[in-house]
C-alpha cells in the first residue's frame, strides 16, 4: 500500500504520516517499507491500481511515495497513536490474514489437482493397456475368421480323391 492510501485510511494527512515515519525510521526496514522509484511511480500514477480516486497533486519526482508491505502497515499502529489508526490497522491485518489463508487454500487445491492429474494419468495408462489387449484379441479373432474362410475356400477347391461312381461301367 502507498503512503497516501494509508493516510487516507487513517484519516491523517500524508505529510503527517510521513513525518511520523521519518521520526521512527528504524521501525521500517526495507522489507517493511521502501520508496518508489521514478519509473515505478510513473507506472502506478498512470494506471488504475491506486485506491484514491485522485492522486495527490504534490507528488512530483522530488516527493515519491513510500510503499508498505503488510509488516510495514502493521508497524504504523505503533507510531500513529489515533484510535482510527488502530481500528484501520486491525482491519488491514485481518485482510492480510484472510489473503494468506486464501493463498494457502490455493496451494492445497493446487496440490490436490496435481494428485488428481497423476491418478488420472495412471488410470488412462491402465485403460490404454486394457484397450490394447481388447484390440489385440479382436484382431486375433478376425485373423482366425479370415483363416477359416480361406480354409473353407481351399476345401471346396481341392482336388477330390477316392471312389468316383461315374467312372464305373
Amino acid at each position: 500500500m502507498l503512503d497516501f492510501d494509508l493516510a487516507s485510511l487513517y484519516e491523517v494527512e500524508t505529510r503527517v504520516l510521513n513525518q511520523a515515519i521519518k521520526r521512527n525510521i528504524e521501525s521500517f526496514p526495507e522489507d517493511f517499507m521502501f520508496r518508489l522509484t521514478q519509473e515505478e511511480w510513473h507506472v502506478i500514477s498512470s494506471s488504475q491500481i491506486v485506491m484514491m480516486e485522485s492522486l495527490p497533486k504534490n507528488r512530483t519526482g522530488k516527493y515519491l511515495p513510500y510503499a508498505f508491505t503488510e509488516h510495514g502497515v502493521t508497524m504504523l499502529a505503533s507510531i500513529l497513536k489515533s484510535a482510527k489508526a488502530r481500528q484501520m490497522n486491525i482491519a488491514v491485518v485481518r485482510v492480510f490474514v484472510a489473503l494468506r489463508k486464501f493463498s494457502l487454500q490455493q496451494k492445497d487445491i493446487s496440490g490436490q489437482l496435481q494428485e488428481l492429474k497423476i491418478e488420472l494419468s495412471q488410470r488412462i495408462n491402465e485403460h490404454d493397456v486394457q484397450l490394447n489387449s481388447i484390440y489385440n484379441a479382436l484382431e486375433n479373432l478376425l485373423d482366425r475368421e479370415t483363416d477359416k474362410e480361406e480354409a473353407k475356400a481351399n476345401w471346396s477347391d481341392r482336388e477330390r480323391i477316392g471312389f468316383n461312381k461315374t467312372l464305373l461301367p
